[in-house]
């Protein structure tokens, strides 16, 4: 190649690799509910072979997470922390803003985490999802070590959001 098809030629275009609810990396940007959020962390669970993510993802000064799992189909949900005062032993059922909700689940996981969630990297959590009677609302419970964390949230489709790669 010579000197001026080095000088004015193409520039080598570097690929950005589409996104999935799977792939959203620390810097892409998720629209949902007409809003942009920075991703700013991510979290992923693993227990015994299963596992999910969680994104934590900010407009402004407002942050929610989007939780994503792959049970025998897609499930996507949009969680926002909550200030309620909830300590262990965790009960079976408990009552937040007139709604009762009933535990589903209950386990460990190992946590791998990047960006926000960098620092609970190879933690381990304690968790517990529950739903309300109809299944329209759900509660998630984290306890990292003597730190219990409330977040509610509900189930949205894949249609509602659009990944837009920030990097790579």
């Amino acid at each position: 190649m010579s000197f001026l098809s080095k000088l004015f030629g193409k520039k080598e275009e570097k690929k950005v690799e589409e996104r999935t609810v799977f792939t959203i990396q620390v810097g892409d940007i998720v629209t949902y509910d007409l809003e942009d959020y920075e991703v700013v962390g991510t979290l992923t669970y693993h227990n015994k072979g299963y596992k999910w993510q969680s994104y934590q993802l900010i407009s402004g000064s407002y942050s929610i997470w989007l939780s994503v799992e792959m049970d025998d189909e897609l499930e996507l949900g949009i969680y926002r922390n909550v200030k309620e005062k909830i300590s262990k032993p965790i009960p079976e059922e408990i009552s937040i803003d007139s709604v009762t909700y009933y535990k589903e689940e209950h386990g460990f996981a190992k946590v791998t985490g990047n960006g926000r969630g960098s620092n609970l990297d190879g933690q381990e959590v304690e968790y517990y999802d529950f739903s309300n009677e109809d299944e329209s609302s759900y509660l998630s419970i984290e306890v990292w070590g003597s730190e219990v964390e409330v977040s509610k949230g509900y189930a949205i489709e894949d249609y509602e959001i659009k990944i837009l790669a920030g990097s790579k």
